[in-house]
């Protein structure tokens, strides 16, 4: 019992604290022999021909302001391509986007979901390089350059952004958890990369070389991290660019995020299933390693895990570690239960929103599994609502 309970612990820590400090330590021993490695140069005579994808639906709210965000980027007008695809909105969106006519127009009625629009999209695509954002999300200004500047080196397939989170100081547990949360993320991404490649992109911002590009299928529920791995597959390697970001609201309240933790979870697991080759060390060593410790212990055992450390926990508690232990157990746990009573209440105390969006987080996933084996996984999302 307690070497389940120790092997079950260690894992647990492993996936949410040990890699990260597993992965600074490599990388500081790979800088002991080689030092880090230069960025590439930004001169605008190098930089690759490029599209922008903004797939959008029913974005009336939002479409506007993004659009003029879009316009604004920095990067040689010769050498810039803007596409929007608005399948299946019924809503002022097209109509919108109309209005500009550096802007290429993509719509038709029917709606297929995101995926499906953006395989549509990428048929009229034929540059070297294509970008992918959100039509809800804004770029700093010099978002495209530093993603294709990447591309100088021919093994980079493709460059992940960053997404921030916009947090004010009255933020509730989802803003405060979903913003602390993406800051850890882009820690890890930014060793992740140094080591050797991200494990996947985000789809709020990133970009891949258009002859690596395959399509998914049409169910995929997570297609960004699809399409970004399919090319990490290839044995190319993704890039991560803090210095090109995508600021989004968080979402609406802790439900909302909830609803859409629990379908990245479920499409997580979809993934897992899919890309079952990168589970081979010895096709690649490096990038298996990253896979299955930035990303599949956390989509799949560790939620597990968490709950069985406390009923082995609750049987070894007549010895003073365990019972000491127990106790911080559930400590944290009653600091999770009150910060859900509090978050209800509109009462906010920033000490209760980590232990409550991580119970958040592993509950999701928890339910993303269930969801994914126990229905049939729609590939058109249900749009979380974020705050204005």
């Amino acid at each position: 019992m307690k070497t389940i309970f120790w092997l079950s612990l260690f894992i647990v820590f492993y996936t949410f604290i040990g890699y990260g400090i597993f992965l600074y330590l490599l990388i500081k021993i790979k800088r002991a022999f080689k030092s880090k490695p230069a960025l590439p140069t930004s001169d605008i005579e190098f930089l690759p021909v490029c599209t922008l994808i903004v797939a959008a639906y029913n974005e009336e709210s939002f479409i506007e302001d993004k659009i003029q965000n879009s316009l604004q980027l920095n990067y040689p007008a010769e050498k810039f391509r803007l596409i929007f695809i608005t399948d299946g909105s019924t809503d002022k969106t097209p109509d919108i986007i109309r209005e500009f006519p550096q802007i290429t127009l993509l719509h038709q009625s029917q709606r297929g979901g995101k995926i499906a629009a953006v395989h549509r999209a990428m048929k009229f695509v034929n540059t070297e390089i294509v970008v992918f954002t959100d039509a809800n999300t804004f770029l700093n200004k010099d978002a495209i350059i530093n993603i294709c500047r990447h591309y100088a080196d021919s093994t980079v397939g493709a460059v992940a952004g960053e997404k921030r989170v916009q947090i004010d100081e009255n933020a509730d547990a989802s803003s405060a958890g979903e913003g602390f949360y993406w800051k850890y993320e882009s820690a890890l991404k930014k060793w992740d990369s140094e080591l050797y490649s991200v494990v996947g992109a985000a789809g709020e911002l990133f970009s891949v070389r258009r002859s690596l590009y395959q399509d998914v299928p049409a169910d995929t529920v997570l297609d960004d991290f699809m399409i970004s791995m399919l090319i990490a597959a290839k044995g190319y390697r993704i890039i991560y660019e803090p210095e090109a970001y995508a600021m989004e609201t968080a979402s609406e309240n802790v439900s909302e995020e909830l609803k859409r933790k629990i379908r990245i979870a479920a499409g997580g697991i979809q993934s897992i299933l899919r890309l079952k080759s990168l589970f081979n060390p010895f096709k690649y060593p490096v990038l298996s390693f990253q896979y299955i410790s930035h990303r599949v212990l956390r989509w799949t055992v560790t939620p597990f895990l968490l709950i069985l450390v406390f009923f082995l926990n609750a049987l070894l508690v007549d010895e003073k570690f365990y019972l000491l232990f127990f106790f911080a157990q559930i400590l944290f746990y009653v600091l999770a239960l009150l910060g859900l009573i509090l978050e209800k209440r509109q009462i906010r105390i920033k000490a209760l929103f980590i232990p409550y969006y991580f119970c958040i987080m592993n509950y999701a996933v928890l339910m993303g599994i269930i969801r994914y084996f126990n229905t049939t996984q729609s590939a058109i999302w249900e749009k979380a609502q974020r705050k204005k």
